[in-house]
């Protein structure tokens, strides 16, 4: 999802920080192509780091279709106000976001399999009177997924990512960023789930409100709204 795009770059940083040197090797079972492309990314990156995030307990079935739906999913996050993600289809149907803080950018899903998803993304940060800094990344999403009573999973999220600057000054200055941002990324990580943590509670408390107040919203993509009502089981 957008959230999860929008806090890997400060959870990577820290975890450099702390030598964290993760395998440039990606999944596999990603189709040739796509992972020939994305290795090369991987192995040329300014930044390559690995996180993992607290457990927490959610519908299993909804958080993958979160994550299979990351415009509807920014709709849901910012009609329970819990953050300024946007994501939205350009007129070629390429997926686009906006962190609400200065980054601006184009991403797709690389290769979504269960427990498993992997993000390409390029985009650009701008922020008062600072340079543009251009960059690409690629985000490893992956998950364990444990039972849990009523009918939820306990899941159990880690991160890898390799973040590539299109500047060689600016790739040196993040790697040596790393001590400075780990404050940051782990109040990133700790905000990451408290997002699942609070979507998740809407849900089970009242989901025939959650489904209205997405209605309200005019430029929800119908077919996806349907979708999630079917899921949430509501008339």
């Amino acid at each position: 999802m957008a959230w999860v795009l929008a806090g890997t770059a400060a959870v990577l940083l820290a975890s450099a920080a702390r030598g964290a040197t993760p395998s440039r090797s990606l999944p596999t079972q990603i189709p040739p192509a796509a992972r020939a492309r994305l290795q090369e990314l991987a192995e040329t990156a300014s930044v390559s780091a690995s996180a993992s995030a607290e457990p927490f307990l959610a519908r299993h079935d909804v958080l993958e279709f979160l994550l299979d739906h990351p415009e509807f999913a920014t709709h849901l996050t910012r009609t329970l106000r819990l953050g300024r993600y946007r994501v939205w289809r350009g007129p070629d149907g390429g997926l686009w976001f906006d962190d609400g803080w200065g980054v601006v950018g184009q991403f797709t899903i690389e290769y979504a399999a269960p427990g498993t998803r992997v993000f390409y993304g390029r985009g650009h940060y701008k922020a008062g009177l600072l340079p543009t800094i251009n960059g690409q990344a690629v985000l490893v999403a992956e998950y364990r997924v444990s039972p849990a009573p009523a009918g939820h999973s306990l899941i159990s999220p880690a991160l890898t990512g390799f973040v590539k600057l299109d500047s060689a000054v600016l790739a040196l200055a993040g790697r040596l960023a790393g001590a400075v941002a780990t404050a940051k990324a782990e109040k990133e990580a700790r905000r990451l789930v408290k997002i699942c943590v609070s979507i998740n509670r809407a849900i089970e408390e009242n989901p025939a409100q959650v489904l209205e107040q997405l209605r309200q919203r005019p430029d929800v993509p119908a077919g996806d709204l349907e979708e999630f009502r079917r899921l949430l089981r509501l008339p």
